[in-house]
């Protein structure tokens, strides 16, 4: 939805940062309508920035996250129309959101602002089921396993365990052939991890090189990727404002009137996709046994666009025999220009 205030919010941004192009992306966090970072959304910055000659971007960022490779191409997009990109962070901006933050100049961060680590994750099955027809595993669950989870595995059998180096070789091979299935991991996951592990680390680094540059800076962008990439051992980590100058980023901490805009502009978004509230079908349906919906679920905005990303789909009551079931039916997604 397309409103004057958040149009307002943004204008009053542009103006606070020296009359800066400003750009919202935001994906929403609401299952089952969650979006998140992807390349889908190349070309629709574009047409936000076709017709701009801006000198400086501030990105207005919002997200939990999503594909790895997509933050080198947004923010390559970004530069190539301007002369500095600064990104401003009112709350969360993990995993993906923070490789798009490390391509920026500086990082402008309000008192709830988030950066994380950035090392990816592989689903794991988790207790598969046998099927009596082909004797093969499926999996209904599955459990995120990162590079680190292994790592974090051999240093517990060294330095906890007491076993030797000679004798990690064995560790592997109960990592990887346990008797019981569901205990044990593939050596192709184990390889998909670290190769997922060391693009983190290339990412990071090429990103933190687009705007930090010499001899000295290649000490400062090895630290700041290996804390992310690896020391920092929670993938969920809040990396807080303060957290994230001490490894080397540059920090700009968002005044009190600053910060209040930008929490103004995403609580603006927040109310419209509707972050706070566990989602009930019932609040679709109200009094009907059948609705249609459509549901945002991101936006890209700029002053006098916007873009939406909508689920689209139906909900259906159903009573029978006394008990009462909610069928919701997802007919479609996708990006709609709405202004």
């Amino acid at each position: 939805m397309f409103t004057q205030k958040r149009q307002d919010l943004i204008k009053e941004i542009s103006t606070n940062r020296g009359n800066t192009f400003v750009v919202s992306y935001i994906t929403g966090d609401r299952q089952p309508f969650r979006t998140s970072i992807a390349d889908d959304t190349i070309p629709l910055l574009q047409r936000h920035l076709e017709d701009a000659s801006p000198k400086k971007i501030s990105l207005f960022l919002y997200t939990r996250g999503g594909d790895m490779i997509a933050p080198l191409r947004i923010v390559k997009l970004l530069r190539s129309y301007c002369d500095y990109l600064e990104v401003l962070i009112p709350r969360y901006s993990h995993s993906a959101g923070t490789l798009i933050a490390l391509g920026a100049d500086k990082i402008v961060m309000g008192r709830l602002g988030e950066l994380s680590p950035v090392d990816p994750t592989i689903m794991h099955p988790l207790n598969p089921e046998i099927s009596i027809d082909s004797k093969e595993p499926t999996s209904k669950q599955k459990i995120p396993i990162s590079v680190e989870d292994i790592n974090s595995y051999f240093l517990f059998a060294k330095e906890k365990a007491g076993v030797g180096q000679d004798k990690l070789d064995r560790i592997y091979e109960f990592l990887v052939s346990n008797s019981q299935p569901d205990k044990s991991i593939s050596p192709l996951l184990i390889g998909s991890s670290y190769r997922s592990y060391r693009m983190s680390k290339m990412l990071a680094e090429k990103l933190l090189k687009l705007h930090m540059r010499g001899f000295f800076q290649s000490f400062r962008i090895k630290k700041i990727v290996e804390e992310l990439t690896g020391r920092i051992s929670i993938h969920n980590y809040p990396i807080t404002r303060d957290e994230a100058r001490e490894l080397g980023l540059n920090i700009e901490f968002a005044d009190a009137s600053f910060g209040k805009t930008i929490e103004e502009l995403f609580d603006q978004y927040a109310q419209e996709l509707k972050l706070n509230t566990p989602f009930n079908p019932m609040e679709i349906l109200g009094d009907k046994t059948t609705n249609n919906f459509a549901y945002e679920g991101a936006y890209i905005e700029s002053y006098g666009k916007l873009d939406e990303f909508l689920f689209k789909g139906v909900v259906n009551k159903v009573e029978k025999d006394g008990q009462v079931n909610i069928n919701m039916n997802m007919l479609g997604s996708n990006w709609q220009k709405i202004k």
